[in-house]
This record gives C-alpha cells, structure tokens and sequence, in this order.
C-alpha cells in the first residue's frame, strides 16, 4: 500500500487529526478549521485517504444548520508495524495495527551476551511468529445516514501529537517472510492474563499491510547508522549492523533506536502530552528519553539521554562504562541489597539534574524496577525535587511494554508525519 501521508504533509496532518479522533471521528469542516487548509483541499485529501483504504465514514453528526456533517475516522486496521524490545534478559515483541493499539505479543527470555549472531536469529524467529496469522484487511460498509454518530471499530488508545525520529523508513507492501508458528494475543497491560483463543479472521479483499519493525535495544547507540555502541557489559555489540541485518533477515524496513527514546516516543504521541519531559527507565540499566518542544531530543550523534552513566560520586564504585561512581551503578547496586527507598533517592537526583539543566515540565518514570515499587521510586523522586525547591510533577507512565510499543511509534510516527 502506497501510504499517502508519507508524500503529502497536509495529508499526514489530517491523517493524524483522523487518528487522534478516535473513534468518534472528524467532520471535514472541523478537520479545515484545525489544519488551516480550504474545505475544498480537506475534502481532496480525504477522498484519496478513504480510497486507499485509510480512512472511513464514522456516521454523522448534528449541525447548527443544514445537513448532518459527515464524520470521518481512521481505519486501524489499514496497516500494522512490529515494535521489538531487545533488552539485556529479555526479548518482547509486538504487533500494533495503524493506531497504535497493540493486537499480539510475544515474550521469550535472551541473553544479550549470548553473541549478534544467534540474539537476531532469535529476534527475526519471534517476529515471523507474530506475524503468523496477521490479521487481513477488511472491506467496511459505509454506515448508513442518521443524525447521530454510527458505531465504529475500536481504534486503541487514543493518541496526541510530538515529533518523532527524523529518520525513517518506507513503508513496505506486506510481510515479505515465511510463516512460523502462531503467536498468543496481546495481553491487558496491567496483568498476565492466560493465552486465550486467536480471534476469527475479519472478511478481507487483501492482506495487511506491515510498514516495517521498530527495534529498541540498550544504549549508546547510533540510531541514523543503526548500529549499537559500546553497550553497558556487552561491548561485543559495539557497531554491529543490527539494522541492515535484521532488514536483510525479514525483507522489511527496520529503524533502531535506544530503548528509553523508542518509550519516549510512544508515551509523547500520547493526547494532552507535556510538551516536555524527561521519560526515566530503570530496568536492568538506567537511561532517560527526552522529548523537548514535542519532539525526541537525541543530540548531533544520537547518544543525548545517557543519564545512568552521569557520575554523581567521584570515588564511587566502577561502572561497566568504564566510569566510577555512575548514577546507575549506585542505583542498581542499591535495588540489589532490597534498599528500593535508597534507589529511589538516588534515582531523584539524576532526575533533578535533567530538571534543571532543561527546564522540563514533568518527569515520567518506567521499567521493571521502577513499576514493581511505583509508589516508592515516585515519591522518593517527589521528595529530592521538593527537597530542591524543583516543581516539575513526577509520575509513572511507563507500562510494561512501553518500549516495545514505543519501538512500534518508530514505524509508525513518519505515517502521521511526526
């Protein structure tokens, strides 16, 4: 599928006005009042994104006079893109359809050292499987008209604007891999539920399109060349082609980036984001993604948000970086002797350097450590930026899969034109 927004600006911005509806839709003329663009060139764009199959009517709606506006709505279910989450123990992948909304998923255990060879063997191995049974492309009936807003599919969570990587791929026709075996749907974000039964297949005249795989991965990194740095403890990783081999692999586009920008990504597309803030992940390493200004901060050689390895004790312990006394050797050494309060001060005094040093509106914590004590590492962050006369409002935003979901925002943020 050709998709037009990745051509046209102004049909990447209706598009992502179609997106972040929801649901209930967009009327044309509301479309033309938040674009700035003419009735005539909204109702041109969006008659070509309704014939490629991007768009649809979502019934009607009530004027103040004359005829019921029509409403228009994304069709999810137009595309999809895998987000992959390599990290240091583990390997999650996903699948997400157009809007973001996350329809299968995969999890497996990994070693990171265990070499580029056999680590990407495993990650083409798991996103052949989620792609096993994707979902086809469905014909949508035009709803018939009313005065009122006819039902609609769900499009997922709903979502807001930000910029996204400056770099991205082409989107690709269709999965250009073999099959493997079938994958579990995708879970509720809050628990584990157990594998239930694959959903019927919808009636469809042509398969889904897949725009490509999003692999985010432990820093530094260089995300224009795709090709890791000297990663934390696994510096055998350190300019391997992951992005170009993983292409080669799958016969998709692949776009690299660090883990923490990849969640940065997915949380600032989000409604009603901050235009910004500082996403702070503590899992098995400790990093941060910026997002100023809407858009993901990372810096002329892409290694901006290498916050775990700021040193905070000049005669601290070593850390794997080849540094002493490193904001995440402290933190992780502190979790590890079950001090979580202690990790959490430490944490809040990373936080309160980015604070200051940007000026940043909020300060949003994730990953595994963090979100098996939320309340702890918020309130102790709370407490050193209090103790700093420091005002930027901290919470947890990160969920579970927030990098892999993320990962996916790296294919589909260009679509929308972020």
């Amino acid at each position: 599928m050709n998709v037009p927004a990745l051509r046209s600006p102004n049909a990447a911005l209706v598009l992502d006005l179609l997106r972040t509806a929801g649901e209930t839709g967009i009327s044309r003329l509301e479309l033309a009042e938040r674009t700035g663009l003419t009735p005539q060139a909204v109702s041109k764009i969006t008659a070509r994104l309704r014939s490629e199959g991007l768009a649809t009517e979502a019934g009607h709606r009530a004027s103040t006079g004359g005829k019921p506006r029509t409403v228009l709505r994304l069709v999810p279910t137009a595309g999809y893109a895998v987000g992959v989450h390599l990290d240091r123990d583990e390997l999650t992948t996903l699948l997400t359809d157009l809007a973001g909304a996350v329809v299968a998923r995969r999890t497996r255990a990994l070693d990171l050292g265990a070499g580029a060879g056999p680590v990407l063997d495993a990650v083409a191995e798991e996103v052949r499987g989620l792609l096993t049974g994707l979902p086809a492309r469905a014909t949508e009936p035009e709803p018939q008209p009313g005065p009122a807003t006819g039902p609609a599919p769900a499009t997922g969570p709903a979502t807001g604007p930000a910029t996204g990587p400056a770099t991205g791929p082409a989107p690709a026709t269709g999965p250009a891999i073999n099959p493997a075996p079938a994958t579990e749907p995708a879970p509720a974000p809050a628990t584990e539920p157990a594998p239930v039964p694959t959903p019927v297949p919808v009636p469809a005249t042509e398969l889904a399109p897949v725009h490509g795989v999003g692999v985010a991965m432990p820093g530094p990194l260089d995300h224009r060349a795709g090709v890791p740095g000297r990663v934390t403890g696994f510096p055998e990783w350190d300019g391997h082609p992951v992005r170009e081999e993983l292409a080669r692999r799958l016969g998709l586009p692949v776009v690299l980036d660090k883990d923490t920008n990849a969640a940065a990504l997915g949380l600032a597309v989000r409604p009603a984001a901050p235009g910004s803030f500082a996403y702070v992940h503590l899992g098995t390493g400790l990093g941060a993604g910026l997002v100023l200004g809407g858009a993901p901060l990372r810096g002329d050689r892409t290694g901006a948000g290498e916050l775990g390895h700021q040193t905070v004790q000049l005669d601290g312990p070593p850390c794997g970086c080849g540094g002493r006394g490193c904001l995440e050797v402290l933190c992780l050494a502190a979790v590890a002797r079950g001090d979580a309060a202690g990790a959490a001060r430490i944490l809040g005094a990373g936080a309160a350097n980015v604070v200051r040093l940007l000026d940043i509106d909020q300060v949003l914590l994730g990953g595994r450590l963090v979100l098996a004590a939320p309340e702890v590492f918020a309130g102790g962050v709370r407490e050193v930026l209090a103790g700093l006369g420091l005002t930027a409002p901290v919470r947890v935003a990160g969920e579970r899969d927030a990098v892999a979901e993320g990962a996916a925002w790296l294919i589909l943020a260009p679509i929308f034109g972020k």
